[in-house]
């Protein structure tokens, strides 16, 4: 397949990228500027230069393509805490670009995070069939990809844990180290028994590459190798990695010590990828989160 990927030269698209290459697909990326153009062309991929808010030229890009993945999302928002905005401008984005998409049975994979599920699933673990009806960030555009499944389009959503590898350089981890430098300890929210499920950036782009070729319109995936970790554990990990004690933290002072990451860090989000591993043949092969912050190289 001839296939259009927004966010290509980013954390997830560097490895997204490679895998269509190295099997077979041909790739046409959205590019936002000179250096990332350089990396899509190195990487053998066309470019197309534009951003998440050149509404017309996404739209017309997909409906070139035989299939669109979309990965791209204004990170710089959501790190201010503009989250409507961010919601906004991915919204508009799927839009233009499943709009292109009527009628024609061709794939869109698009993104949202196993988050979403720590608002309404509690004390168990979440899964695929689980879904709100509407409203909220990552939501609206979940449901909206989901819908075009009744439109001619072979739809799918990557519901994303935490990603780690040498690949991330500005993820959840990475944040968290930050926070724990700026504090001079690793903090996590109360007891630390809250779990968050992780996946290695190249187990999440193999699934997004078997959604593309063969994933049912209308499926809900999980990219999750490690179902839930806890924060207490992960903080720990950081703490040896960058020789700094662990501490507890009161829900007051989070937005102190871990900034924008505070409501984030304390979510309970154990998520399975049973349904995953069964529809699509999905079996995560790459080290876990702790074995990646055993390895050092976050910490470099």
């Amino acid at each position: 397949m001839r296939v259009f990927i927004t966010g290509a030269s980013g954390h997830l698209g560097s490895a997204v990228v490679p895998e269509l290459l190295q099997n077979g697909h041909s790739v046409l990326g959205l590019a936002r500027s000179d250096d990332s153009a350089k990396k899509l062309t190195d990487w053998g991929a066309e470019v197309v230069r534009g951003d998440l808010d050149d509404l017309d030229r996404l739209g017309a890009a997909a409906a070139a393509a035989d299939g669109v993945i979309h990965l791209a999302f204004r990170h710089d928002l959501l790190v201010s805490g503009d989250l409507a905005t961010a919601a906004e401008s991915d919204l508009a984005a799927l839009r233009a670009m499943a709009e292109a998409l009527v009628g024609s049975d061709k794939p869109l994979v698009s993104t949202s995070g196993t988050g979403m599920l720590a608002a309404f699933v509690h004390g168990r673990t979440g899964t695929e069939a689980d879904f709100a009806p509407g409203g909220g960030y990552r939501i609206d555009a979940e449901n909206y990809v989901v819908s075009m499944a009744d439109k001619g389009v072979r739809s799918s959503i990557v519901r994303l844990p935490q990603v780690h590898s040498e690949l991330d350089h500005s993820g959840f981890i990475p944040s968290l180290i930050r926070f724990a430098r700026q504090n001079g300890f690793a903090g996590y929210i109360g007891d630390g028994s809250n779990r968050w499920p992780a996946v290695h950036t190249l187990d999440a782009a193999r699934l997004y590459r078997l959604a593309l070729e063969s994933a049912p319109a209308g499926s809900r995936l999980h990219a999750v190798g490690d179902e839930g970790i806890e924060l207490r554990v992960i903080a720990e990990a950081i703490g040896r990695g960058l020789d700094v004690p662990t501490r507890s933290i009161t829900t007051d002072e989070a937005p102190q010590y871990l900034g924008f990451l505070a409501t984030f860090a304390a979510w309970d989000n154990p998520t399975s990828a049973t349904r995953t591993s069964e529809l699509l043949d999905w079996h995560p092969t790459h080290p876990g989160l702790l074995a990646d912050l055993a390895a050092g190289f976050y910490f470099g």
